[in-house]
């Protein structure tokens, strides 16, 4: 049976990062840049003030005392007119242009008006004080973000400031969402002898969300060649097909041989891992060269959940171009003992807290792979290795968190 960490490298080989397009940046957020982008700027494009006040010739203020004429009143966004030379200001405002002969800035709390001239009254005034120099956070042909840079707030704004209106980009692949079985009925159903709500369906649609994707719901499909066919075919269109349910070996687990027969290639089924063992993996490939990749999670809803956070979210990370697509891992420690007796990986649902002294992992009430409830109470996952003994509270432990 696969390891995990072989399962993730056949991710990996099968997929690609999706075609780079251009996006508005307003689409851009979460997203991954598929080209370094090169600034044909200069940042500052001009000498200019950090702070409101005069800009001087810093000799004529080397003591910190001088009383000097003022030329003229500088705004941002205006272009000073008069040059600036030894016994005279200009009034200037944080962000306006640093006039000619000006290497200083007097702030504007150390100094009073009399008439047309300017009293200063501080400490001694270096060269260079409070104002910046034009290139000196970005010059032309400075390469600022490269391929692989996830796209958050501040690097919006970089690509702003860079005239990048249309960054080349990993789009969000599409991505739909199948149950299946004859047992679901939908949410706001009474479930009759021998059903249940499809509970699945809405869940694995929020996890998806919270990696930064809008799934599309297909319902449930029957136990029935069919039905499950038709309803296949349609998530086939999308470029990553999430079922759940059906991926056993029982006689109505039918999705393997009805993914076959859609022309899907198996890469794998079956981990080593509990909960999520039965997990399939394929691609569908089409005519036209793109594909679509496709995970048959196990049924049971803290299988899937497991399943959707180290399998699908991988595929998405890798699809979107991030340079480290596999689970995230933090090194937390046990609050509590706990006696493993599975021979299985198993990655146990906890409450995970950041303390002073570091991340700390509760390990919930969990009975197991259909026992959704303890879920209630975690926010991540701690993978305990299939040794057969007792783990000491403060043991360090590998830590996951989910939907971030």
């Amino acid at each position: 049976m696969l390891t995990l960490d072989k399962a993730l490298a056949l991710i990996h080989e099968t997929l690609a990062p999706s075609k780079p397009v251009t996006l508005p940046l307003s689409q851009c957020l979460g997203l991954t840049l598929a080209a370094d982008v090169v600034s044909g700027i200069d940042s500052p494009p001009f000498d200019k003030a950090l702070m409101d006040g005069y800009a001087v010739c810093a000799a004529d203020v080397a003591t910190g005392v001088a009383t000097l004429t003022i030329l003229e009143r500088i705004t941002a966004g205006m272009v000073p007119r008069e040059t600036v030379r030894a016994g005279t200001a200009t009034q200037i405002m944080t962000g306006a242009p640093l006039p000619a002969g000006a290497d200083a800035v007097v702030r504007i709390e150390d100094t009073r008006e009399e008439g047309d001239r300017v009293v200063i009254q501080t400490r001694p005034i270096q060269p260079e004080q409070d104002i910046i120099r034009r290139a000196a956070a970005l010059k032309v042909g400075e390469t600022v973000l490269t391929a692989g840079m996830l796209i958050t707030p501040s690097r919006i704004g970089a690509l702003a400031e860079l005239g990048v209106a249309t960054p080349s980009v990993h789009p969000r692949p599409t991505v739909a969402v199948l149950a299946t079985g004859d047992e679901l009925v939908s949410v706001d159903q009474t479930p009759g002898p021998g059903q249940i709500r499809n509970s699945n369906e809405p869940m694995l649609i929020a996890q998806l969300q919270s990696y930064g994707v809008t799934p599309q719901p297909l319902g449930i499909a029957r136990d029935v060649k069919e039905d499950l066919a038709a309803k296949i075919d349609a998530g086939l269109k999308a470029d990553v097909l999430v079922l759940s349910g059906g991926v056993s070996a029982g006689k109505l687990d039918l999705v393997p041989s009805t993914l076959a027969a859609a022309g899907v290639e198996e890469v794998f089924h079956k981990v080593d891992i509990r909960p999520g063992k039965p997990i399939w993996f394929g691609i569908k490939r089409r005519p036209d060269g793109t594909s679509c990749a496709v995970f048959g999670l196990p049924g049971n809803p803290v299988s899937s959940m497991v399943c959707c956070e180290l399998f699908v979210r991988t595929a998405l990370r890798r699809m979107l171009g991030q340079p480290d697509p596999n689970p995230q891992v933090e090194l937390g420690y046990l609050v509590r003992p706990y006696t493993m007796r599975s021979d299985r990986p198993t990655y146990f649902p906890a409450e995970l807290t950041r303390t002073p002294n570091g991340l700390i992992a509760r390990l919930v009430n969990w009975q197991g792979s259909s026992d959704l409830r303890a879920t209630v109470e975690a926010n991540g996952m701690v993978l305990l290795p299939p040794i057969q003994r007792t783990f000491t509270s403060e043991e360090v432990v590998q830590a996951y968190r989910w939907g971030s």
